[in-house]
């Protein structure tokens, strides 16, 4: 019997693709999420005969057992547990469809697999307490995990929480600790693909930094070359807020940008006990210029995020929106080879 999927807080259709990634013999039963704008995208992908736009918290194991499912993939709101939040846990409105499917998997007797993501910090949340006492009431057998893409060879750095779990047979590797690797993985001995070869072509000059960003916030802006094989984690709020959201892309090597910025640095030195003319504003914000800064695409944010080619955004999406949800999704290759994991005996 084949896999019969059930994907929660769906988002984009992050785990479908990770399914998919994992090359087994299934489908997907139904999707859910609360979010109109993701399922318009789920739906332009996938069609719209799985995609259920609705609470989480008012799931009935009802309608769970009518759908069959002996696979859970989900990623319930982070929010509660950011850092950048007030990690109010529990206690977080946010938290209340987590808390509620603690209650029902137990009750669901056809699940057999679990897989659950989240953000870095969840793993010493009460959330996570609570996650966990359920699979054990149920009768799973569980690991944890702190993985990011860097892992994978995935230029981009994003540490996520991932809980794997099934019934009957156990894991052939130990529990009782956070894994920070994957057991015995052969994939993280390769080398990291460079940034170069996820960018786009001719990207339109709507992705560079605006001039209001380059005069005041360039120099706490993560800047990456293509020679690098690095980038930051992307948020939600990427191009909205410069610091700590996401990084910037220049096609200039680090040795020619670093002489622009040293440049920048020799005008800012020696204007600092004045208020700077327009001349020399001018001046600064000409060099900036020569560094050609600017935005990572909403295409390229999603190779960082492992998604296929063939994802695509409906026309329209704006792009605060696919950065919004990009943020809000998983990276792919990681979720899929944890499936992966979850399902070899």
């Amino acid at each position: 019997m084949g896999f019969r999927v059930l994907e929660l807080f769906s988002g984009i259709g992050g785990m479908h693709y990770a399914f998919k990634y994992a090359q087994l013999d299934g489908e997907i039963v139904a999707a859910m999420d609360v979010n109109t704008v993701a399922n318009s995208v789920y739906t332009h992908n996938y069609g719209s005969a799985i995609v259920k736009t609705r609470n989480i918290q008012s799931l009935s194991v009802k309608e769970v057992e009518k759908l069959r499912p002996n696979m859970l993939l989900m990623s319930p709101p982070c929010q509660p547990h950011t850092r950048q939040g007030l990690q109010r846990d529990t206690e977080d409105k946010r938290s209340d469809a987590l808390t509620h499917l603690c209650g029902l998997i137990p009750e669901c007797q056809d699940l057999q697999y679990i897989l659950m993501e989240n953000v870095k910090g969840f793993e010493s949340s009460q959330a996570r307490n609570q996650f966990v006492g359920a699979l054990e009431k149920a009768g799973f057998h569980w690991r944890e995990f702190i993985l990011t893409p860097t892992q994978f060879n995935v230029p981009n750095t994003r540490h996520r929480y991932y809980c794997i779990a099934r019934k009957d047979l156990d894991f052939p590797f130990a529990g009782g600790k956070i894994w920070e690797e994957m057991p015995a993985s052969k994939a993280q001995d390769q080398d990291l693909t460079q940034i170069s070869e996820i960018l786009e072509e001719n990207v339109s000059s709507d992705f560079l930094v605006p001039d209001n960003v380059l005069t005041k916030r360039v120099l706490v802006m993560d800047i990456i070359h293509p020679e690098q094989s690095r980038s930051m984690c992307f948020t939600k709020g990427y191009t909205h807020y410069t610091e700590g959201t996401g990084s910037a892309f220049t096609p200039l090597s680090q040795a020619e940008s670093h002489r622009i910025f040293e440049l920048v640095r020799v005008i800012d030195e020696s204007n600092q006990e004045t208020v700077k003319s327009e001349e020399v504003l001018q001046q600064r914000l000409d060099l900036l210029h020569q560094v050609k800064l600017r935005y990572f695409t909403p295409r390229e944010v999603a190779r960082l995020m492992s998604f296929p080619e063939d994802f695509n955004f409906p026309a329209e999406t704006t792009n605060r929106q696919k950065y919004r949800l990009l943020g809000n999704s998983i990276n792919v290759k990681v979720v899929g080879e944890l499936i992966k994991l979850l399902t070899t005996k």
